[in-house]
């Protein structure tokens, strides 16, 4: 088995998992929605950043040792449920109060903003412990047996995370071109209502699922 050889059942397996719903695509929608698609770029970016980190600790074995380890397991199942709750909850929060969000055409205030969304990403990544379990699967299965491991799997999720930042770029700039529709008030309010209820829904499914 060489590299150029599995290349195409990896990009395939790449294409089809990026597809799957799950915490990702919830906050990329959002974001889409909500802030169009200069909104959504931070949110990828950092999903995207969680991704490659986990990948580079599936190189070096420490994914496997969170992976065995049931206290490292419960605690990122802890924070990561967690997370998707606040998310949700503020999500719904606001779509009781009625907030109408500012244009989405409008930077937002400051570059905190940029590194938030930037954050919620990754944090939504990291904070997975499904994540780890499927890296220490996935990638060995593509890396030939003479190639190195580490350099191997960097490369391997380095082309993932090209193949993702495209896929998930081409929907927020889909979702983000009907920005003006979502942003109505009342849309906007049934949108935030719909958008919580999958985050809360994720992540009670995360705090009560086992390995």
């Amino acid at each position: 088995m060489d590299l150029l050889s599995v290349l195409p059942t990896f990009v395939l397996a790449v294409v089809l998992i990026s597809a799957s719903p799950g915490p990702a695509m919830a906050l990329i929608l959002r974001r889409a929605a909500l802030r169009g698609f200069s909104g959504a770029v931070p949110t990828v970016l950092g999903l995207e950043a969680g991704l490659y980190v986990w990948a580079l600790l599936a190189a070096t074995g420490i994914t496997a040792l969170v992976a065995a380890s049931e206290m490292a397991f419960l605690v990122l199942r802890v924070v990561g449920a967690g997370f998707l709750l606040y998310l949700g909850f503020k999500a719904w929060r606001t779509a009781w109060r009625g907030v109408v969000i500012e244009d989405a055409e409008k930077p937002e205030p400051g570059s905190s903003s940029w590194w938030r969304a930037f954050g919620e990403g990754a944090v939504v990544m990291l904070a997975n412990p499904k994540i780890a379990a499927f890296m220490i699967a996935f990638y060995p299965q593509f890396v030939p047996a003479d190639r190195p491991l580490f350099a191997t799997t960097a490369l391997l999720a380095a082309i993932q995370v090209a193949i993702e930042i495209i896929l998930y770029l081409a929907l927020a700039a889909v979702v983000g071109r009907a920005g003006a529709w979502f942003r109505r008030p009342a849309i906007r309010r049934r949108l935030e209502a719909i958008s919580g209820t999958v985050l809360i829904t994720l992540g009670l499914r995360m705090a009560a699922e086992s390995r």
